[in-house]
């Protein structure tokens, strides 16, 4: 439509570079990805080696993304001063960690386990107490590479430095869930095992927002709709479930519903679909 354009080129040939109605919802619709169950990354904690400081450092390292649910490159760079045992969080403060859109906030650990809290409690003990670190050393530090007898580069322990990003957490992961028997899920998906444990033991709509809070989410709509799919062989319980006698909870689902389109007049969504 601009000067020089106009002439030469229509509207319509324009139109023509864009994807029919059908295209678009093909392209933009929804599909499930796998989740981990909390058994399965249960199972890999449990059959991860935890003899050498590496070792203990990665079994360490998973059991702390299940216990708080952080990203991979906030874990990268946390420091030992943001991690409260006594209060059973962490303090993930964007001026010294990697946060998505630099948001700082506080992650309570998640109820996933006291076996999995106490290897977290043991790793930071080991630090502080066997290493002698202090609260500006790395909660989990890269990997000290020297250089063997054979001129080959060899692991020797633990560097008192941060990772530089976030691939080395990844091949742990995925090292892991294969020695383990199992294919691969990265830290990310970790996250939506988290949100579904909370859409089955969260009973209120307050109870379902700190939840969402604990993740780093300022909006319950951001959980429901990036993270909060059911899962086809749950869904499938669910619906069978739906059939058999049961207590009332009508209460609690009136409370659910209002808190959901209180949210969604917030936003705009519209309740039905044109």
């Amino acid at each position: 439509m601009q000067t020089g354009y106009k002439s030469r080129i229509s509207y319509s040939d324009a139109e023509y570079f864009n994807l029919s109605e059908k295209d678009v919802r093909i392209a933009t619709a929804k599909r499930p990805s796998p989740v981990p169950t909390l058994e399965q990354i249960k199972h890999v904690i449990k059959a991860m080696p935890n003899q050498t400081d590496i070792e203990r450092r990665n079994r360490s390292l998973i059991a702390f993304t299940l216990l708080t649910g952080a990203r991979d490159s906030a874990i990268a760079s946390m420091k030992l001063k943001h991690i409260d045992i006594v209060g059973s969080c962490v303090f993930q403060d964007a001026r010294e960690v990697k946060t998505k859109f630099s948001k700082t906030f506080t992650t309570y650990f998640f109820p996933v386990g006291d076996d999995v809290l106490e290897i977290i409690i043991n790793w930071v003990r080991y630090l502080k107490d066997e290493l002698l670190w202090g609260n500006d050393d790395p909660l989990f530090p890269k990997t000290h590479v020297t250089v063997s007898e054979t001129r080959g580069f060899t692991a020797a322990g633990l560097a008192r430095a941060h990772w530089s990003n976030a691939t080395p957490i990844r091949t742990i992961f995925r090292e892991a869930f294969e020695a383990a028997g199992l294919s691969y899920f990265n830290p990310h998906s970790f996250r939506k095992t988290l949100v579904n444990l909370g859409q089955q033991i969260c009973q209120t709509p307050e109870e379902f927002k700190a939840w969402s809070q604990n993740l780093g989410h300022e909006d319950v709509m951001t959980t429901l709709y990036s993270y909060g799919y059911v899962q086809q062989n749950r869904q499938g319980e669910i619906i069978a479930s739906l059939g058999q006698p049961r207590a009332s909870s009508s209460h609690n689902a009136d409370e659910i519903a209002q808190a959901v389109i209180k949210a969604m007049a917030t936003r705009r969504i519209p309740l039905v679909e044109p």
